[in-house]
């Protein structure tokens, strides 16, 4: 706490304030209330803005978590820690894993509590209060971030928090091999000394998402797993040092998975695009799995207010990547998407048929306007509204079907190494109603007789004619 500041100067406020605290009687509450609480007072914080730092949604990181599956044994880093949401959230994860299910209790978020760890062993424990388990650095000049998350890594059960102050880009920074996780957000558009980036990163980019990834690759030990966020930039960025880096990651390495997020994600402190990247340090690429992701259970605007549970797809991220190398599960879910084909079809032929009609009645009702159309044209929009009810729900169920798929290195590297979801899914698009040209000519003909009718009755007023 060196050079902190107190920004309450009014001595009476300041009592007021420690008298209130003082009545919530924190310290007096299980480690897990003390957790949630601080959680949810990072919740409200605004740190957005500054050296571009905003607060990993937590959904977002324990979604990462569950999919890296850390161990008691690992050591796990973030080079970019903020408020150590990735630590705290890797050491309640194992925790979680190794406590008994009858202690174990989850609130109504979902959230476990009682993450007393007693199935860990000795030399797990041993190993886990050890300053090689949770490692993280932050580079906030102000040490905001370093006080914040060191007070977040406190209140979680680690007591010796080894967060330190670095910027890990620069010379500075010498750990390589020294991690078996690494989970992290890196800034995307940080402020990067070029005269002080460490030699063993490229010195064609000043981009701090390329380096970040970069970086990952030399902290990991072989073997070593991360999962990490970066701006959709990274997956299809032209330029000689993007291309160079994705090539990296699938030649030299191990592409697991690549989740794409929708902009809102990361509302209200930013719209970019982003995703999220699975690799294996050293082992060898074959197949990519890969995840377009359209809902993360929270309105993608600047509320993130939660939505129904229907518009979550991390429910079925998570079961897809924990069965993706199930044959019984993959066949299963493609044999149903071939009954939804089927089903659909159909449907939509018999749609399209109906919305020519109501096309048809529209028109005609229009031309005529006398009402002798109304009550056909009324039955027609009522059936297609029934139609469109039948094909909706096995439409948003194929629609979230193929939203998992599977593309082969050799495809990857036919288009440069571009690791875009659009360009490979193949996505059933919504069959979508075109008048035909020959019907749309006839009915401007008729439209133009219609118009000079109606200009030879107005010659004729005018002229004086009955």
């Amino acid at each position: 706490m060196r050079g902190a500041e107190c920004k309450i100067n009014k001595p009476s406020l300041l009592v007021n304030t420690v008298n209130l605290i003082d009545e919530m009687k924190i310290s007096e509450q299980k480690q897990d209330v003390q957790g949630g609480l601080y959680e949810y007072m990072l919740g409200h914080m605004q740190f957005a803005g500054r050296n571009e730092q905003f607060r990993t949604p937590r959904h977002i990181i324990h979604m990462m978590v569950q999919m890296v599956d850390p161990q008691p044994r690992e050591r796990i880093g973030d080079l970019a820690g903020g408020t150590c949401g990735f630590p705290v959230n890797a050491h309640q994860y194992i925790l979680e894993k190794h406590t008994s299910a009858g202690i174990l209790e989850y609130d109504a978020e979902g959230l476990p509590h009682h993450l007393i760890g007693d199935q860990l062993t000795k030399e797990e424990r041993d190993f886990m209060s050890s300053k090689k388990y949770l490692r993280a650095f932050d580079n906030d000049s102000g040490m905001t971030m370093l006080r914040i998350g060191s007070m977040n890594l406190m209140l979680h059960g680690i007591e010796s928090p080894q967060f330190f102050y670095m910027d890990t880009l620069s010379k500075s920074f010498n750990d390589e091999r020294e991690y078996d996780v690494i989970l992290m957000n890196p800034p995307f558009k940080g402020a990067v000394d070029k005269g002080d980036v460490h030699p063993a990163l490229p010195s064609d980019t000043t981009k701090s998402e390329l380096l970040f990834l970069h970086l990952i690759l030399r902290a990991l030990d072989m073997g070593g797993r991360a999962a990490v966020i970066v701006p959709d930039g990274v997956l299809f960025g032209s330029s000689r040092a993007h291309v160079e880096l994705r090539k990296r990651l699938i030649e030299e390495n191990r592409l697991d998975g690549v989740i794409s997020m929708p902009s809102g994600v990361f509302k209200p402190y930013a719209g970019v695009s982003t995703a999220v990247l699975f690799l294996t340090r050293g082992a060898q690429t074959r197949d990519i799995w890969f995840y377009d992701m359209a809902h993360d259970g929270f309105s993608l605007d600047d509320k993130r207010v939660k939505v129904d549970a229907s518009q979550n797809d991390i429910p079925d991220i998570l079961k897809c990547w924990s069965q993706r190398v199930d044959k019984k599960f993959v066949e299963s879910r493609e044999q149903r998407i071939v009954a939804l084909r089927a089903e659909l079809t159909p449907l939509e032929e018999k749609r399209l048929k109906l919305q020519a009609e109501v096309n048809r009645l529209t028109f005609e009702q229009a031309l005529d306007g006398d009402g002798k159309n109304a009550e056909k044209l009324a039955e027609a929009n009522e059936l297609l509204s029934t139609l469109q009810s039948l094909i909706s729900a096995p439409q948003g169920e194929l629609d979230r079907l193929t939203r998992q798929f599977w593309v082969t290195k050799e495809q990857v590297k036919a288009n440069k190494y571009d690791l875009s979801a659009s360009r490979y899914r193949q996505a059933d698009a919504d069959a979508v109603y075109h008048e035909q040209p020959s019907v749309t000519l006839e009915r401007l003909s008729r439209l133009e007789q219609v118009m000079l009718d109606e200009i030879r009755e107005l010659g004729k007023l005018v002229n004086g004619e009955e």
